[in-house]
């Protein structure tokens, strides 16, 4: 096994992946061969001492002093290895060093959101520099999830009302995906997202351009991307979780109450800072958190308006 990863684990890609892959490894091999050790002894015991005919009456044993030793002793010690070791790891992964790049980490219905200590925000896109600790700091504003990113190892409850930490170093440049594995909801499986590990002269010219100002559509497109507004509104027609948003400026959309109404800008931007105020007939209320306009900034809400306005 190596830094591609083994046929039970992913790639290795955290400073101390190899510590986790090795301990995993030993209960694997160890469990394996008790198992053989276990399962062939009472294949063995019951060939061995069937009863062959029913006048046989088994001699009496005695009992074994040695064995009883030896499977006192034995499991005692596996499992002082076992404790100190994984204790070991433990300590490794909650003890960021103390001059970790701290980046906050929120939680929600169903995106993940990164603040950089500059200001910079950005969702479901988190970039970090190669070869430096970084300690995110989490916590969620609605429901549980959890963080994992299998690449290095790292998996922790994001609670809300609380902060809870981890930390890694990332060994080698590339883009490794992060999940949520605690169900939070109806898109649980689609809160995916994104760690771009690059040089420290890229992060720096990363966190540099996040900085200068967009356009309001190509902002909007952004936006749009980076918070998964796609995952529930399709641009080209389909009927996906919410409706389609290509062609709908300018049109009269019928309400579930009944009620009409026109598709303007005061529309757009009601729908995204209050998404159940007017829900769209054959959809269903409460399915687009409303947590998300807290997330958005003015600008990009605008920006989200001027997308919307723009597709055809």
């Amino acid at each position: 096994m190596g830094e591609n990863g083994s046929f039970f684990l992913p790639e290795a890609a955290s400073s101390f992946a190899g510590e986790v892959d090795a301990l995993f490894n030993f209960v694997l091999v160890v469990s394996a061969i008790l198992f053989v050790a276990v399962v062939g002894t009472m294949i063995y015991f019951v060939i061995r001492y069937r009863r062959r005919s029913h006048s046989f009456v088994p001699v009496p044993e005695k009992e074994g002093k040695m064995l009883e030793v030896v499977s006192i002793v034995f499991p005692t010690i596996l499992v002082l290895i076992l404790f100190t070791w994984g204790f070991q790891v433990f300590i490794t992964l909650s003890t960021a060093p103390p001059d970790s790049y701290e980046i906050t980490v929120r939680g929600k219905q169903w995106f993940w959101e990164f603040e950089y200590p500059n200001g910079v925000v950005t969702a479901n896109e988190m970039y970090v520099p190669l070869n430096r600790p970084i300690r995110l700091k989490m916590s969620a504003d609605d429901v549980l999830h959890s963080f994992y990113v299998p690449a290095f190892r790292v998996k922790h409850d994001v609670i809300p009302n609380r902060y809870t930490t981890v930390w890694f170093e990332a060994t080698s440049v590339g883009e490794y995906r992060i999940y949520c594995t605690e169900y939070c909801g109806t898109l649980h499986s689609a809160m995916l997202g994104t760690v771009h590990v690059v040089t420290e002269a890229e992060f720096d010219a990363w966190l540099q351009s996040q900085n200068q100002d967009l356009p309001p559509i190509e902002l909007g497109e952004k936006t749009f991307t980076q918070y998964s507004c796609n995952a529930c509104h399709a641009i080209d027609g389909n009927r996906l979780v919410g409706p389609p948003l290509n062609g709908l400026f300018g049109t009269t959309r019928i309400l579930a109450d009944g009620s009409t109404v026109a598709v303007d800008d005061s529309y757009l931007k009601e729908s995204i800072i209050n998404p159940n105020a007017k829900v769209v007939e054959g959809f269903a209320p409460g399915l687009m958190p409303a947590s998300l306009a807290a997330s958005l900034t003015a600008r990009q809400i605008d920006g989200l308006v001027e997308y919307i306005k723009s597709l055809e």
